[in-house]
């Protein structure tokens, strides 16, 4: 009974003395670099405005294919899966709290020579470190940061996947654009190339004359391949982001019903063989909306603040309040250690004599365990000292992201702005383009200009279209990645789950025990950090 009493006081001293010191710098915060407290920009770009950035196209084709890809990319499924693993290692770092040590060991032993002697044992030890100097605390901390990191890191790859898929399929309906108005200046320059065929056997123009001809004809038709092949890569690429074949990626994109898409198509259809036709109904011609558009307003100013919420940020100011963690736990290592250790044992041995002759012991022993690491002390110091360096390292890194992601921004708005000046540059060259093709093929009819002078203004409106079909995805590019610099896009699963069902139906039918880990509430993405 008094050992008992002894072996019960001591649980109760071991849960008094719990209320460890810990070691090592708590962690406060991070010191972000100097940043600008507003930055000029064309719309009122909030919070809320960057929550789900793409609906800003209308473009329901590429709604469906961000809640596709937000729902089914694998990389986003393996950066749900290093979330439950870092939930499992906080699970493991709270254990520590819990006795470190505990051993059932049991034995039977028969021997006969001239009598039978049977001997039974069955012992449990129990070992428990006192958390004096906060190893443990410590590395439970570090284990949570790593875990709010984990889920940082998974927000990040949101982001990044949010806008591949729109950058990609910009690309796709940018090429789109660019074979649209190819395919209009082929049927163009097959007509030129006819016509001098005629005039040539006429003897009215030199052979030179008909060789350029078909020589820019040839030209023109040999751009296609490599813009179907460009539309081959986007589909491929939105493939692998959705994890589905590019057939359903193509029955997804080619659902939609484009304005004007038409005008091309009848344009072709209603030339007349052997004469140039004008190019009639300029401005539906000008803007045949493939590429997807977003209007910005005119006045407007972004919240650096907004910059300080990317998740990449977060996940580096978890990492380095990790490694802070790790100092303290690894400083504790210099301190001697305290532990509370126990055994529980029954021993029995019956010695067969004939008159049942019988021994029986149980017994309960406690005390205290005591250890110092004192001929270890400079592998420790410098183990400490590492750890140090690593959260210094882990600062300088923060402090590198945030200045990353402002020169991002920058980047990326003044790309939009500059790019949006030049595109509106284009647009009067190719308005100004089209208006001397008209003129160069009213004045050749009339015997006015010179054959070169038509071939110059086909070579142009060719030249001149391709280029700004290029700008205009360029320009839907600039607002992707402006959105994607400052964050836009991770917000959006919230309230979902970081596991697909048949992630988490595969991780069941394994037989491992998760215990209340795959549980709807504990697989939902937290609002806040």
């Amino acid at each position: 009974m008094i050992k008992k009493r002894l072996f019960f006081s001591m649980m109760a001293a071991l849960v008094t003395f719990t209320g460890c010191t810990k070691l090592g710098p708590d962690f406060s915060g991070l010191t972000a670099p100097p940043l600008p407290k507003e930055i000029p920009a064309d719309r009122n770009v909030s919070d809320d405005t960057v929550t789900e950035w793409w609906h800003i196209f209308d473009d329901p084709v590429l709604d469906r294919l961000v809640e596709k890809a937000r729902k089914q990319n694998l990389d986003l499924e393996s950066a749900g899966l290093r979330i439950l693993q870092a939930r499992a290692a906080l699970g493991i770092g709270t254990g520590m709290r819990y006795p470190q040590k505990q051993t059932l060991s049991g034995g039977y032993m028969s021997t006969y020579q001239d009598r039978q002697i049977d001997s039974y044992a069955l012992n449990f030890d129990m070992g428990w470190e006192l958390d004096l100097w906060g190893k443990y605390a410590r590395g439970i901390e570090s284990s949570e940061a790593s875990l709010y990191a984990a889920v940082a890191s998974y927000d990040a790859l949101t982001v990044s996947l949010m806008a591949e898929v729109a950058r990609n399929y910009i690309a796709y309906r940018t090429t789109e654009e660019r074979i649209a108005y190819a395919k209009r200046n082929i049927a163009i320059q097959e007509r030129v190339a006819h016509m001098t065929e005629i005039q040539f056997n006429s003897g009215n123009v030199s052979e030179l004359d008909m060789q350029q001809a078909r020589t820019q004809l040839y030209n023109t038709r040999a751009a296609l391949p490599a813009l179907e092949l460009s539309k081959i890569k986007s589909v491929n690429a939105l493939a692998t982001l959705l994890a589905v074949t590019p057939e359903e990626i193509r029955a997804m994109i080619d659902t939609h019903d484009y304005r004007r898409r038409d005008e091309i198509d009848r344009f072709i259809a209603t030339g007349k063989k052997g004469a140039i036709q004008l190019v009639e109904n300029e401005e539906a011609l000008l803007d045949i909306a493939y590429v997807p558009d977003a209007a910005f307003d005119p006045h407007a100013v972004i919240d650096a603040s907004l910059l300080m919420r990317r998740p990449d940020i977060k996940a580096a100011e978890y990492r380095a309040r990790a490694a802070s963690a790790q100092i303290g736990a690894t400083e504790a290592l210099l301190y001697p250690s305290f532990a509370l250790v126990g055994n529980l044992g029954y021993n029995a041995t019956d010695i067969g004599l004939g008159i049942g002759t019988a021994a029986k012991n149980l017994s309960v022993t406690a005390g205290p365990g005591f250890s110092w690491n004192i001929f270890q002390y400079d592998r420790i110091e410098n183990q400490v000292r590492i750890r140090d360096a690593k959260f210094q390292e882990s600062l300088v890194n923060y402090s590198k992201q945030v200045l990353q992601a402002a020169s991002e921004v920058s980047n990326a708005l003044n790309g939009y702005v500059l790019t949006r000046a030049q595109l509106a540059e284009r647009k009067r060259a190719l308005e100004a383009t089209v208006r001397a093709f008209n003129i160069s093929v009213t004045q050749y009819h009339d015997g006015l200009v010179s054959y070169q002078r038509l071939l110059s203004t086909v070579e142009k409106l060719t030249t001149t279209q391709d280029i700004y079909a290029q700008m205009r995805g360029a320009l839907a590019t600039d607002i992707v990645l402006l959105y994607k610099a400052l964050g836009g896009g991770w917000r959006s699963g919230r309230g979902g789950s970081y596991l697909s069902e048949k992630t988490v139906e595969n991780l069941k039918k394994r037989g491992v025990d998760w215990g209340n880990y795959l549980d709807e509430n504990m697989t939902k993405l937290p609002e806040k950090y």
